[in-house]
């Protein structure tokens, strides 16, 4: 394979970018990953490795040797609400390989995608490769022009994966629609108690909101706010957002020496859209690319994984033999699009029904009906367990590691 004409070139070395590279070099498709940076190290990135996610890998035998990596592990969730405590997920009882959701450094997950995709002679990964902009022929696109002006082509295909901020976005070439989010997110680490007990937890005080996910020795912290309000935070200086955190969460020994300034803190910019069509001639569009996602739920790496998933299984082997995947593109938007958009509908009622009206007006005394429910009857904390286990619309490799007959180089 070519370094400058691979059958597919994926722009974007995120997890739907890694994945699919992974499973067509798999299926025999020449593949190259264009990632525009050096390296996969960027901190408050989504760090959830759902239950479905690990199905998958469970499926093309690596589960194992991926658990072999330092992870941690969050079978439940609760929410303590203006004080009281409330406990509102359980995984335990998912009839899955992997019951829990894996904390696990997003870096090192893609870590784990590359050494083991490199396993395939097809796949091939370039850093440093920024594109900025597509060339198209004969009324296709054919590949992408790098920001030093290479020229890198595809002879079947071109797939973005590159998130939120995809060229496809920038460039509008694709068709979008915004469904609005009410809240951005402030992402910082702060310290923890060597006797608290980890997990994934929720504390709500008034206006003020946090999650708290348990990384070991230090809680990495979102801190949801009111959307567009994050300069103001900021001129109220660093000393009264540290106030503002330990007013909802007080056991946090050390916050000053781990928030000296806000060059410890990074905005999340939330935006919950999606393109209306995913794709044209030589060009799919997948992952946060074609749908940005709330961090609520914490189901974008998994969801770029599902559309890895269903555009391996529709257009591998079409791409293996070597014919002209146009026909197919819409069947991977169709595969994926109800899916997505019933996560959507469900983070969008979550902003305007719970997160919105809290940061923007404050939380009531008594909590929600629904939560109160789930903390009372624990067959009922399954639920919110299930779906987050199996997701929406849950995809499955077509050919499992027992059944593939290609061997591996």
């Amino acid at each position: 394979m070519a370094h400058n004409e691979p059958q597919v070139l994926i722009v974007g070395g995120g997890p739907a970018g890694m994945m699919t590279g992974l499973l067509l070099a798999r299926a025999g498709v020449g593949v190259l990953v264009l990632e525009k940076h050096a390296d996969f190290f960027r901190d408050f990135r989504g760090d959830t490795v759902h239950p479905s996610t690990m199905e998958i890998l469970a499926e093309l035998g690596m589960l194992e040797r991926f658990l072999k990596r330092p992870h941690n592990r969050i079978d439940a969730a609760e929410v303590d609400f203006n004080g009281r405590g409330l406990k509102i997920g359980d995984l335990s009882h998912l009839k899955m390989p992997a019951p829990f959701i894996a904390m696990m450094p997003q870096w090192d997950f893609l870590d784990f995608l590359r050494d083991e995709a490199r396993a395939w002679p097809g796949f091939a990964l370039r850093m440093n490769a920024e594109a900025s902009g597509v060339i198209e022929r004969d009324g296709r696109v054919a590949g992408v022009r790098l920001a030093d002006g290479e020229e890198v082509r595809a002879s079947q295909l071109v797939i973005f994966a590159d998130g939120r901020d995809s060229l496809v976005r920038a460039q509008h070439l694709l068709p979008i629609e915004d469904l609005g989010a009410p809240i951005d997110v402030f992402w910082c680490r702060v310290p923890k108690a060597p006797d608290k007990v980890g997990g994934l937890r929720g504390t709500i005080r008034g206006r003020r909101l946090i999650v708290l996910i348990d990384r070991g020795d230090y809680w990495q912290c979102a801190y949801v706010i009111a959307k567009g309000r994050a300069d103001e935070i900021r001129a109220r200086g660093i000393a009264a957002f540290r106030d503002d955190i330990r007013a909802a969460e007080a056991d946090l020994p050390g916050l000053d020496q781990e928030l000296p300034d806000w060059d410890a803190v990074r905005l999340l910019t939330v935006s919950l859209d999606r393109l209306t069509r995913w794709h044209k001639p030589g060009l799919l569009a997948i992952g946060d690319a074609a749908h940005a996602m709330s961090p609520v739920g914490g189901i974008g790496i998994n969801l770029a994984i599902q559309d890895a998933v269903a555009t391996a299984n529709i257009l591998g082997p079409a791409l293996a033999r070597g014919g002209n995947p146009d026909a197919l593109l819409d069947r991977v938007q169709r595969r994926r699009l109800l899916p997505t958009r019933i996560i959507q509908a469900i983070q969008r009622a979550a902003h305007e029904n719970l997160l919105g009206k809290i940061v923007g007006g404050g939380a009531s005394g008594k909590p929600p009906l629904v939560l109160r429910l789930f903390d009372r009857f624990p067959l009922l904390r399954r639920i919110p367990g299930y779906f987050i286990g199996h997701g929406i619309g849950q995809e499955h490799v077509r050919n499992p590691a027992h059944e593939m007959l290609t061997r591996r180089s």
